[in-house]
């Protein structure tokens, strides 16, 4: 399939994710992030990979934290086509576009269209499909130094395996940042 994007790598996933590989807890929290996480830390990555990206995907649930927690007064992508998918009937918002749309169906579409990489943001509801469809090309995983336990796991079954090679490691004031591409 000819692709419209000019990255090599058309679409990249990025999650913080605790170590046993949850990205929210039972209640769908994000509480435990507090305190691992400083904002000025891994700033150099994400700067990277926002030069890479015109198009951010995220769950319905990814934009209400965005929105009502982590930036309230502030849209953080700004200058990015974001695609929120969700099944509430919500207008337009400038750079923002809310639709039903399976992520796998929208994911390909947007690999037809001419621009740089897509983002997906989050959200495993989002996120779950696409790698059941090996539709992620790259994997940005930020590790966070705790367990949960339990809660919402950012993958799921897999019918099965996804090989996966370590392009970039490091750590960042405790975090290990770990970029993996398909192979």
């Amino acid at each position: 399939e000819m692709c419209g994007r000019d990255w090599s790598s058309d679409v990249c996933s990025s999650d913080l994710m605790s170590l046993d590989g949850y990205i929210a807890d039972a209640q769908g929290g994000v509480d435990w992030l507090g305190g691992h996480w400083e904002p000025e830390e891994g700033m150099e990555s994400y700067s990277r990979l926002l030069q890479r990206i015109d198009t951010v995907v995220m769950g319905w649930n990814t934009y209400h934290q965005v929105t009502t927690q982590l930036s309230p007064d502030r849209w953080v992508y700004e200058g990015l086509h974001t695609y929120v998918i969700t099944h509430r009937p919500l207008p337009a918002a400038p750079g923002i576009t809310f639709t039903a749309e399976d992520p796998c169906a929208l994911v390909r579409r947007l690999r037809r269209e001419e621009g740089k990489a897509v983002w997906i943001c989050g959200g495993g509801s989002v996120v779950q499909p696409l790698i059941r469809e090996d539709l992620i090309d790259e994997y940005h995983l930020s590790i966070i130094p705790t367990l949960l336990g339990s809660g919402i796991r950012l993958f799921g079954e897999l019918a099965d395996q996804r090989k996966l090679r370590l392009m970039q490691a490091q750590t960042t004031g405790g975090i290990a940042e770990l970029i993996y591409r398909r192979r």
